[in-house]
């Protein structure tokens, strides 16, 4: 059957997952771009390309969804050719072309030369640093290394994205100087391990080192640290972050738990005592820093005075902001060959239950907020409000500054005094 409404060779690239495909993607329609293909992020397109995500249960159920959707679009010739990439097609490949045998082609995430040539395109090494941008203008992913040496005992991401391989800082800084010209003020470093950064190829931890280069970077304003691990943490960077007003005073360090017997149990390397002396030190070091973190329940063998532990530390750390997974019991990890002994329904009881007291931190937070003045980055306009963020937010998965006013400027630094607060947001007006 022909393609109806045929839109000649277009390329859809579909993205599933975490900031780290997303980064993936751009830098796919990057090279699509330069062998002058037509390609597009999300939109309609008679060649479809499903980066996928495979990282827990839901997110695995999300891309075989999307993959059935776009395999039964092509049956009814709404499109022509169907190609899955991205960590759930690395992971389960050969699963999948028994099951889903009408894709025309499956990718691992380190095949893009390959799936490039079935696109029709070539592999331009000399593109460094050059992506098509779907993020706003104004901010932009920065993926400082791939793959991950940890052993954590529930992570499927070592299996998916292979180990640790930092990018030379020279190259980091190429891109960054050219996501500057494009007009990026804000760049959010990723990596599977911020703290690993630069083992591989200094033999010594490396962030520092690279944001001493990075600020540098005329144009660039913001910088902002994702997904850092607390063992062998680089205690410098704190130093850095206090003392450079580029770099946003914001961490993202998931800690995932803080039980002892289950902080072993998961491999993490730490313990209850070192992952507060770490915490008291971020706070000491960087007086009026934003901590973002991460937690699993239900972890197998998680008992109630576990969790019971997690929850009282939650109240007592008061992190700024802080977000929940149930356990995910992943084929081929460690926790695999533990028994997945909590009910889906203590799993989510549990979730809820640290949700609900992070709920009352984060309104308590944003209460002590009103009156003071801040500097917003302003995202995009909803309604009657100018949607931005202060340096203690990202994209996406923190609070947001709904500014009244009649314009301003999308992409830009505006000054406003916060007026009000509820859970998650604050108001605001701008200010002098």
């Amino acid at each position: 059957m022909r393609t109806k409404h045929r839109k000649k060779n277009k390329i859809n690239i579909v993205t599933l997952g975490c900031s780290k495909n997303l980064y993936d993607s751009e830098v796919l329609m990057g090279q699509l771009k330069a062998n002058d293909k037509d390609v597009v992020h999300e939109e309609e397109g008679n060649i479809v390309v499903i980066n996928t995500c495979g990282f827990i249960e839901n997110a695995k159920e999300e891309s075989i969804n999307t993959i059935l959707d776009f395999v039964e679009r092509k049956e009814e010739g709404e499109v022509d050719q169907v190609f899955v990439t991205g960590c759930l097609s690395e992971r389960y490949k050969p699963d999948l072309e028994k099951e889903i045998p009408n894709v025309d082609q499956y990718f691992g995430t380190r095949e893009l030369p390959l799936l490039l040539k079935a696109l029709g395109a070539d592999y331009k090494k000399e593109l460094l640093g050059e992506r098509l941008s779907t993020t706003p203008q104004h901010f932009a992913y920065l993926k400082i290394a791939e793959g991950c040496d940890r052993p954590c005992s529930f992570c499927a991401i070592p299996l998916m994205r292979g180990g640790h391989r930092s990018t030379p800082i020279e190259d980091l800084v190429v891109e960054a100087k050219k996501l500057a010209a494009k007009g990026v003020k804000e760049l959010l470093l990723i990596a599977q391990d911020l703290t690993y950064y630069g083992l591989d190829l200094y033999k010594r931890r490396a962030l520092a080192d690279l944001l001493k280069e990075l600020v540098k970077v005329d144009g660039i304003q913001w910088i902002r640290l994702h997904y850092l691990f607390p063992t062998g943490f680089p205690e410098e960077v704190l130093d850095l972050i206090r003392e450079e007003p580029k770099i946003c005073n914001y961490i993202d360090i998931p800690l995932q738990h803080i039980a002892d017997p289950v902080l072993k149990s998961m491999r993490r390397g730490t313990t209850k005592d070192r992952t507060d002396r770490l915490l008291r030190l971020m706070r000491e070091k960087v007086p009026g820093i934003a901590i973002r973190t991460t937690l699993i329940v239900g972890y197998p063998g998680e008992t109630e005075a576990d969790y019971e532990v997690l929850k009282e530390w939650v109240k007592e750390m008061q992190f700024e902001r802080l977000g929940v997974f149930t356990y995910s019991h992943e084929e081929n990890t460690h926790a695999f060959n533990l028994e997945d002994d909590v009910a889906p329904e203590v799993k989510q009881e549990r979730a809820n239950g640290i949700m609900a007291i992070q709920k009352d931190i984060s309104a308590a937070h944003n209460a002590a907020l009103v009156g003071r003045k801040l500097p917003v980055l302003i995202d995009r306009q909803e309604g009657d409000f100018f949607i931005g963020r202060t340096e203690y937010d990202s994209p996406d998965v923190d609070n947001e500054v709904l500014v009244e006013a009649e314009y301003l400027p999308k992409g830009e630094f505006v000054n406003v005094e916060i007026t009000g607060a509820d859970d998650y947001d604050v108001f605001a007006v701008p200010c002098d």
